[in-house]
């Protein structure tokens, strides 16, 4: 008898790469300065402060991140098969959504990264450094 594949075996796709998931997400994103998870409505969230800049969707497949709006369309038409427009009711927010199957744990991790750089003072942003 066959054995059951690993959860890591169970997660690859095409090309041998493997999808992020939310937990991968939760590692970076747990590990930032005033980042904090909240659930609201049964949708993962993090916040600094009061400031939601990363969610997820309620399968989890996608996740919304801070972005500035003036850069969103550009983002979006180079990558439409991996970016996404926000719902209607979050366009007038600095925000965008991404494929998490699109993507690898570096771009996530660039992506999360620099979401929250958008929401923390410059100060506290400076003081993570370069990662």
């Amino acid at each position: 008898m066959p054995s059951r594949p690993s959860a890591e075996e169970a997660r690859s796709w095409q090309a041998g790469r493997v999808p992020v998931t939310i937990e991968d997400v939760r590692r970076v994103a747990e590990q930032l300065p005033r980042s904090y998870e909240v659930l609201v409505r049964d949708r993962v969230k993090f916040r600094v402060g009061k400031i939601v800049w990363l969610a997820f969707s309620a399968d989890e497949t996608q996740m919304g991140f801070a972005f500035p709006k003036e850069e969103r369309d550009v983002l979006v038409a180079s990558e439409p098969d991996v970016f996404l427009m926000p719902r209607p009711s979050d366009l007038r927010f600095n925000w965008v959504e991404v494929r998490l199957d699109a993507i690898d744990v570096p771009r996530m991790r660039e992506i999360v990264i620099d979401a929250w750089r958008l929401v923390v003072p410059k100060s506290v942003a400076l003081a993570q450094g370069g990662d």
